[in-house]
């Protein structure tokens, strides 16, 4: 039927036209973005699966800084204690020589005075080690926790070690001297026990930085994944895009001639009157 009021031609050419504009902007959209899901307009479901998963990854990057904060604090800890193992060492050469009862009072008035001088560097050193405000060998610290878990609910935690003087672990006091014999003697076994417990504590110390080295290089993995998830999920082919949009465009534009055609039909139903 030919009618000058309706035509049915145009009007599906149009329809047909109308949705390849909009295949087309939606694929220039993804080629644009480089995203096939990129709010939730595109895929509601996807898109919110995805954000969720970026929420992770943002979690799981305040993690990791976490961690490498954990690892310097003991990192500057176990420095510490290891330059208090040396000196108790020294200390222990010094209360040795001077247990010496052939030694005269000038050699021990030396020794003496070596002695007191390393005792009290190691004052210096459990005072100076501290990390981003943290010291875990000077009693202020019980245990330093670092987080484990993009939420925040799991934490690994390591002990601090009080390794100043007078203490449980350097059991060598603030005023402890080797003057005299007898005190030198003394202080042999005390300087001995001191470095096993000094010993001891670096090897817990030890043992903290690798739970803290060994979560940070799985977190760094589990964000890897994460990301690699997140785009399997919201990125563009775009391969399939490119192929696509020259599909569409090629299809826009027979659209539009189709359309053309559809709207010089009516223009025949004069051909009758003539």
């Amino acid at each position: 039927m030919l009618s000058v009021n309706t035509n049915v031609g145009a009007m599906v050419a149009l329809q047909f036209l109308n949705q390849t504009q909009s295949d087309l902007q939606m694929t220039q959209s993804h080629i644009n973005s480089g995203l096939k899901v990129a709010s939730p307009t595109d895929n509601g479901a996807v898109y919110a699966i995805a954000q969720n998963m970026r929420g992770n990854v943002t979690g799981y990057a305040a993690v990791s800084d976490s961690l490498n904060r954990g690892v310097s604090t003991v990192d500057v800890a176990i420095s510490a204690g290891q330059s208090i193992s040396d000196l108790l060492n020294e200390l222990k050469g010094k209360a040795l020589a001077a247990s010496d009862g052939s030694l005269d009072t000038a050699s021990r008035n030396a020794l003496n005075a070596d002695f007191t001088a390393l005792r009290d560097q190691i004052t210096t050193i459990v005072q100076n080690a501290s990390f981003n405000g943290t010291n875990m060998v000077d009693g202020t610290t019980a245990n330093f926790q670092a987080l484990a878990s993009s939420d925040g609910t799991k934490k690994i935690t390591v002990a601090g070690q009080t390794l100043k003087l007078s203490g449980t672990i350097v059991t060598v006091k603030t005023t402890s001297t080797i003057s005299t014999q007898a005190k030198a003697s003394t202080m042999v076994s005390i300087v001995n026990a001191s470095i096993q417990n000094v010993n001891a504590s670096l090897a817990k110390l030890a043992s903290g930085v690798k739970k803290f080295s060994i979560q940070a290089t799985f977190v760094g993995k589990l964000v890897d994944t994460l990301n690699a998830g997140i785009g399997n999920l919201v990125d563009a082919d775009m391969a399939v895009e490119s192929a696509k949009l020259q599909s569409l465009q090629v299809k826009q534009q027979l659209g539009v001639q189709a359309l053309s055609i559809a709207n010089s039909a009516p223009s025949i139903t004069l051909s009758l009157f003539r």
